[in-house]
């Protein structure tokens, strides 16, 4: 075979495969053959007709169009190899140029090339600040609300209560009964039907109605409200105030804490510290990455990128599921289609996932990170951990011991990735810091403590001979 290659812009080679006449010939031989064994013609066995019988039969072009899908079949992944051609996805033949010569043009998408820059120039202070007493105390209020009661009261509505009203409108967007609202401090965007309506209730009592106007933004989620001047009328029918349980030792025990106040207090305060980290390591992470992308070049064909935003709406999918919603639904109630939605939503969030998992895939590579084994296996006991916390229980899963083994490869797998995902990470933050240490300084490193080890254990293992004979 004779190939030419020409790469082309959107990252995909072009291959252009000259056949030797013989070669063709041959598996035109064989296609007839595979056509005579389908076919029933008299007086022939299955398979044991002449080529010129199934040429007259069938005619040349069924002939060809077989030998050329069993050419293809039989070669392609010498065609690759022969043309030196990493490919990220299926080839596809893009055209049949003639037949005599056979010469075939193949359209291949390259896998993804990763090019860092001078990654190890990149700078990035890590600045996290363990939070205030006043953030620990507001976490152990939000656990006395988990825990708290409730009781109907016949008072105004203060901060803290929950309040059964009745919400009307000619908007017919805003028009609820039996609506449940609760009146925080602080305000929060989930709120509906806007933030800040509950606090509109302030001072109003059982029995009692207040109407009030709203301007809904213009970019407002709900298309029928943007930029909407609303009136709607808040019908008051039921205030329960809260009754807060008392910070004592009964109260740790009950929240699983711990057996007192004290190892109730370190537990929330170890909490928030853990959530205030990830918060900031999150969005340390996205802005490191950027920084070292600013510097890198990444190419990769439009198909990886589709690729991957399939599996960004399949994760949507299974959000949606545990909701009891499907996509269908999901799409009229943001009023878009499939096409729309990929476009807008998914391919800019597949983007983004995308280039910053080719980024940590070539940081591993280029530092050559390993798995270890004591953190893959805590990885991968945290994770069963979890499952069995939501409830999953590992003897009642469909499929038996086949079905349990699939799950624990698919466990250990996922495991693995955060671990590897983890080490990259560690691995740009110091970087970032300047931390740093090149992989040859590393490797000498663990060569002279695999030394130090070895020497310890010689003399040890000296006198055990010694102590046999």
């Amino acid at each position: 075979m004779n190939i030419e290659k020409q790469y082309q812009d959107n990252h995909s080679v072009k291959l252009i495969v000259e056949v030797d006449q013989e070669k063709m010939n041959e598996y035109k031989k064989r296609a007839a053959s595979k056509i005579s064994q389908r076919g029933n013609i008299s007086g022939f066995r299955p398979g044991k007709a002449p080529y010129h019988i199934v040429e007259r039969m069938y005619g040349d072009g069924a002939i060809t169009e077989q030998a050329v899908d069993m050419f293809i079949d039989a070669e392609y992944s010498n065609i690759l190899k022969e043309a030196d051609v990493n490919p990220g996805a299926s080839g596809s033949l893009e055209n049949i140029e003639s037949l005599n010569p056979p010469k075939f043009i193949f359209s291949i998408p390259l896998a993804p090339e990763v090019d860092l820059g001078e990654y190890t120039a990149v700078r990035l202070p890590y600045e996290w600040n363990a939070p205030e007493q006043k953030d620990i105390d507001a976490a152990l209020e939000d656990l006395r609300q988990m825990y708290a009661s409730t009781e109907t009261v016949e008072r105004a509505i203060e901060t803290g209560d929950y309040v059964l009203l009745d919400v009307s409108s000619e908007t017919p967007e805003l028009n609820r009964t039996g609506f449940a609202t609760f009146v925080r401090k602080e305000e929060r965007d989930t709120e509906w039907p806007y933030n800040g309506f509950a606090k509109e209730l302030i001072g109003l009592k059982a029995g009692e109605s207040k109407t009030i106007r709203h301007t809904f933004p213009n970019d407002w989620d709900v298309e029928e409200l943007q930029g909407k001047d609303v009136e709607v009328t808040a019908a008051i029918k039921t205030v329960r105030g809260v009754i807060l349980p008392e910070i004592n030792d009964e109260f740790a025990k009950t929240t699983g804490a711990g057996e007192n106040v004290e190892a109730l207090m370190e537990a929330v305060k170890r909490d928030v510290e853990t959530r205030s980290q990830n918060e900031y390591d999150d969005k340390y992470f996205v802005n490191l990455i950027e920084k070292v992308k600013e510097g890198a070049t990444l190419k990769y064909h439009e198909h990886t990128l589709e690729h991957e935003s399939e599996h960004v709406l399949q994760d949507l999918s299974q959000r949606l599921a545990q909701q009891g919603m499907d996509l269908d639904t999901y799409f009229k109630v943001r009023n878009t289609t499939r096409e729309q939605f990929m476009e807008t939503d998914v391919k800019p969030v597949a983007k983004k996932r995308l280039e910053r998992g080719l980024i940590l895939d070539e940081i591993v590579r280029r530092e050559k990170l390993e798995l270890d084994d004591d953190s893959l296996n805590a990885e991968y006991i945290n994770a069963l951990n979890g499952l069995a916390m939501q409830g999953v229980n590992f003897n009642k899963l469909g499929g038996g011991k086949k079905g349990q083994k699939e799950l624990s490869q698919a466990i250990a797998m996922d495991a693995a990735s955060r671990v590897m995902t983890r080490k990259a990470l560690d691995m740009l933050k110091s970087i970032a810091t300047g931390n740093y240490k090149p992989l040859e300084e590393r490797e000498a490193e663990a060569q002279k403590a695999a030394e130090a080890v070895a020497e310890e254990s010689a003399p040890a293992e000296a006198g055990e001979e010694k102590a046999a004979e």
